[in-house]
């Protein structure tokens, strides 16, 4: 019974000590609390960037990653200081605007788009979220800026000038085989910038004595092998390709197509060509989208869409593919491939 007082004693010493360790703990949570949210932070805010694409992942993946290089010799990194939100509509144009509007919904920063539909889409999406557009033939024309040295909106970016090169191209195909008489034109109806292509092609046509046979209605993936076949049936001496999301998602089942059919194709975009197609005249499309990185740099250090001119291209490449030329029996002349930016053997 003695001892009873002294463990009580104990017991009483040992509960004292305890809330005085918890006290001092919770004062020490609190102190270095309040320390932390003195400090300034030094977590790295990531920027988000939209892109929206009308052709498929594999599709654009040398302009993806023309853009990446583009981003990273300015110093953004992916997952490091900058986000990019790819979004593809796989060659169906009609999804454009649902991922337009999906990108606005996630708050992006600035949206770069590849083509006219993919711009007007972006465009109907929002009227304040920065716009980075490529190869987008006349900017002007098309409702997306009051004029090219000041856009005036909320778009900017990069004009092609590819429809004004439609004539150039059947002149190169008049080169290619002095006797042709007949060339077909696929492409997508629909594509706002074929029409301007289409009436240079048909006053270069009319120069030449050529005759166009149209087939404007590319916009699935069975209306590629239709249109060539159509093409033969046809007797078209020769193919010039438009502007079309699907023909390009396609690329090389268009490249086997003309040679199934023995046609020669003159193409817009080299990466026609680099997937086995015959010969390309227009800009270098991949070098666009590098470029479109420069305007998301200014973009995101606080400059307006509005106040940056839209830049035009001042050298236009031509590539010839002699394998897809020798596929068709088709000897290209020494006066033509002399003029070749780039010859793909």
């Amino acid at each position: 019974m003695s001892q009873m007082p002294e463990r009580i004693a104990l017991e009483a010493l040992q509960l004292k000590k305890a809330i005085m360790l918890t006290t001092a703990m919770v004062l020490s949570a609190i102190f270095l609390s309040s320390a932390l949210a003195q400090q300034p932070s030094n977590q790295i805010v990531l920027k988000r960037i939209g892109w929206v694409s009308a052709s498929s992942l594999s599709g654009s993946s040398g302009r993806s990653e023309a853009f990446r290089q583009g981003l990273r010799e300015l110093g953004y990194v992916e997952g490091e200081n900058i986000v990019i939100e790819w979004r593809y509509a796989e060659g169906k144009q009609h999804r454009l605007n649902e991922l337009a509007a999906e990108l606005v919904r996630l708050k992006v920063e600035v949206i770069v788009v590849g083509g006219t539909a993919s711009a007007r889409a972006a465009k109907r999406a929002t009227k304040t979220i920065p716009i980075v557009m490529t190869n987008v033939s006349d900017p002007v024309a098309l409702g997306f800026a009051v004029s090219l040295s000041r856009p005036g909106g909320n778009v900017t970016g990069l004009s092609t000038l590819a429809p004004e090169l439609s004539g150039k191209r059947l002149e190169l195909l008049k080169e290619l085989i002095p006797e042709i008489t007949r060339v077909a034109i696929v492409g997508d109806s629909t594509n706002p910038g074929n029409s301007q292509a289409l009436s240079e092609a048909k006053r270069a046509a009319e120069a030449f004595g050529v005759q166009l046979q149209y087939h404007l209605d590319i916009r699935y993936a069975r209306d590629v092998e239709i249109a060539f076949r159509d093409a033969n049936k046809g007797h078209a001496e020769a193919v010039l390709a438009l502007t079309s999301a699907v023909l390009f998602s396609q690329r090389p089942q268009v490249a086997d197509l003309a040679v199934k059919n023995r046609l020669p194709v003159v193409y817009m975009q080299p990466e026609y060509v680099e997937d086995g197609g015959l010969m390309s005249y227009g800009t270098n499309t991949p070098e666009l989208f590098r470029r479109a990185a420069a305007y998301v740099d200014k973009i995101l250090k606080g400059a307006k869409p509005a106040e940056i001119p839209i830049e035009q291209p001042t050298k236009f490449d031509f590539i010839i593919n002699l394998k897809a030329a020798k596929q068709i029996g088709l000897t290209i002349p020494p006066n033509v491939l002399v003029r070749a930016d780039k010859v793909i053997e």
